[in-house]
């Protein structure tokens, strides 16, 4: 059986010890979507969508057209990388989703806000290095939109909780967890804690694979706070994340690929290049 793995990173730890599981059977190939000239022939049986840049996502959706099975979909990886979209679903599905409010610019915004209670202000496409901060005031308001003028933004209440994320991952129906001290907390970002999945507050793995099901989503990333009591609020949603460090997590990977592995997929009689834009264009 054939594996791609849609990738700039295929030492990545997570694909690395997956692609160790499965290389003695299966024949596992790393595609990097930025230097990728001709698509290998045939067409593997499934494909692992390890990025979420715009080169990779074209490849994707190129891939899909053409009858391949890619996890996770093209549609469903973007539809996560816009908080507005993904709390708009979330809060129709009846998920705990954080209340989310959309700013086409912070700088429009800042410039005739007036706070009354700490918020949390988050770009509104997920991307590395984008805007995530609390703002107590509307003086710091304004200092972030001096730095983020242009950047459209989501904007959600502040919920008060311990100052620790419950980092819970998924691949398939298995449910993996642990601690990470937030980013939004006085000393930032700290280390990541293990959690056994027993400790978890009751029906906290259910959500989580809840919002698989939602976001029609295989392997994932729900960051959720405790605002009381066990009760879940989800701040964030991410398509297929590092899962770093999670024992279990290489051989949850391994089998789902080759649970996805099932049905035809189509052998083109020509190869393909990609496009300037991402997109694929027969040679």
């Amino acid at each position: 059986m054939k594996i791609g793995l849609i990738t700039p990173e295929p030492g990545h730890p997570l694909l690395a010890d997956t692609t160790a599981l499965l290389a003695a059977e299966h024949e596992v190939e790393a595609l990097d979507p930025v230097t990728l000239g001709d698509v290998p022939l045939p067409l593997a049986e499934v494909y692992l969508l390890k990025s979420r840049t715009p080169h990779a996502l074209g490849l994707a959706r190129y891939l899909e057209r053409r009858g391949a099975i890619v996890v996770n979909s093209a549609s469903a990886t973007s539809l996560c990388q816009d908080r507005t979209a993904m709390a708009e679903l979330a809060l129709r599905a009846g998920l705990p989703f954080a209340a989310t409010r959309t700013h086409d610019s912070l700088g429009a915004w800042a410039a005739g806000a007036r706070l009354d209670a700490p918020v949390v202000v988050k770009s509104r496409y997920s991307r590395r290095g984008d805007l995530v901060a609390r703002v107590d005031d509307t003086a710091r308001l304004r200092e972030l939109a001096r730095e983020w003028p242009h950047e459209p933004v989501v904007e959600q209440e502040y919920a008060p909780n311990s100052g620790w994320d419950h980092k819970l991952w998924a691949i398939g129906d298995q449910v993996f967890s642990a601690l990470r001290r937030s980013e939004l907390s006085p000393g930032g970002r700290g280390p990541t804690r293990p959690l056994p999945l027993a400790e978890l507050p009751s029906g906290w793995a259910g959500l989580v694979r809840e919002v698989g099901t939602v976001f029609a989503l295989d392997v994932y990333g729900v960051d959720i706070i405790d605002t009381g009591g066990g009760t879940p609020l989800i701040v964030d949603i991410n398509a297929f994340p590092g899962i770093r460090g999670q024992a279990g997590a290489p051989e949850a990977l391994a089998a789902l690929a080759l649970r996805r592995a099932a049905g035809p997929v189509q052998v083109l009689s020509r190869s393909c290049r990609a496009g300037p834009d991402g997109g694929m264009r027969g040679a």
